[in-house]
Formats: C-alpha cells, sequence, structure tokens
C-alpha cells in the first residue's frame, strides 16, 4: 500500500463537471451536488484505512454541513477487479450501513479522478459557491487510526468558513491516504 499526500490548494480552480452512476441507482452530476454555498467532491473507497479512521467523522461532518448549504459528494475511482472490497455491490452496503448523507458514486472509467488530479483516498476538494477551489486539506489528524476526539476538524471549519465569507483558510494541512488503485493500460 502506498501512502500519498496531496498538493497544495489551487485557489479559484474551477470544478470539472461530472455525470457518475450512484449506488442508489441514479445518476448525479456536479451541478445536482452541489450546494447553494458550495460542494465537497471526496474521493474516498471502502478499502483504505486511512478512509476507515474518519469514515464515522465524515459522515457527521457532512451532516452539518448540508446545513451550512455545503454539498456533499464521495467518487470512489479504485479498480475493483483488483480490490473486490470497492465493488459496487460493497460501495451500497458501506453507504446503506453508515447511512451516507451524500451521494456515493462509482468512476468505473477513472476519468473523473483523473479530470480532478486525485492522488489519494481520502482526498478532498472544497468549493465555493462558483464552483472555484478553496479546500485542498485533510479531514483532521486522523491517519491510518482515528484522531482523539477533540481533534480540530479541519475540513468542517474550513468548508464552514467557505459557507461564510466564500474563501479557504490560506493554512490547509494535506490529506494523507491509499494511492488510488489506477487500472493496468490496455
Amino acid at each position: 500500500m502506498v501512502s500519498l499526500t496531496t498538493p497544495l490548494c489551487d485557489f479559484g480552480w474551477s470544478a470539472p463537471d461530472f455525470v457518475l452512476p450512484g449506488v442508489d441507482g441514479k445518476s448525479h452530476s456536479l451541478s445536482s451536488c452541489r450546494g447553494p454555498n458550495g460542494l465537497l467532491v471526496m474521493f474516498i473507497c471502502n478499502h483504505c484505512p486511512y478512509v476507515k479512521a474518519v469514515l464515522p467523522r465524515l459522515v457527521r461532518d457532512c451532516r452539518e454541513l448540508a446545513g451550512l448549504g455545503i454539498g456533499c459528494v464521495a467518487i470512489m475511482s479504485n479498480d475493483p477487479a483488483d480490490y473486490p472490497e470497492d465493488s459496487p455491490e460493497n460501495m451500497q452496503r458501506i453507504a446503506a450501513a453508515m447511512d451516507f448523507p451524500f451521494p456515493y458514486l462509482l468512476d468505473e472509467s477513472q476519468a473523473v479522478a483523473k479530470a480532478y488530479g486525485a492522488v489519494c483516498t481520502p482526498d478532498f476538494f472544497g468549493f465555493d459557491a462558483g464552483l472555484g477551489l478553496q479546500y485542498r486539506g485533510r479531514l483532521d489528524a486522523s491517519g491510518k487510526n482515528p484522531a482523539p476526539d477533540d481533534a480540530r476538524r479541519e475540513l468542517f471549519e474550513a468548508m464552514r468558513q467557505v459557507a461564510e465569507t466564500g474563501h479557504g483558510p490560506a493554512e490547509q494541512t494535506p490529506s494523507i491516504g491509499c494511492s488510488i488503485k489506477w487500472r493496468a493500460p490496455c
């Protein structure tokens, strides 16, 4: 397992459009997922220990962000042929078990992950109301193990700031996680 960190935030970079199938049987797009004050695009998967360590907090934070007008969407771009735990059936099972308050989408072609420049799971892209990038950092101080209960809620605080001011924090700590599992070239 390769552990990577995300690049620094490229403030103002525009969110690439997408239309992807969700575990709910519906198609979801950039415009259908956004909220009036912004959008959090999350690249996650089922098998990554870094994602597992933050998933309960991620669900909590997304529920609260919805109340601030921030839409949230999770995208799974790994190749499930090599990582069966990331199969669509397991995506559906995890989404139901955790009661995801956001669409969980399959990026089977991996084109969306490439368009966003996603490098790891979890990888967070926080956009303002105009879909300009304002946050490219971590959820909190968690690694492969959950952070202490009193850990600073970095992503939540950043996205609350985006909702209130349209701007993300100048200081951001990169996310860390498992590399995206790219398909072998044909």
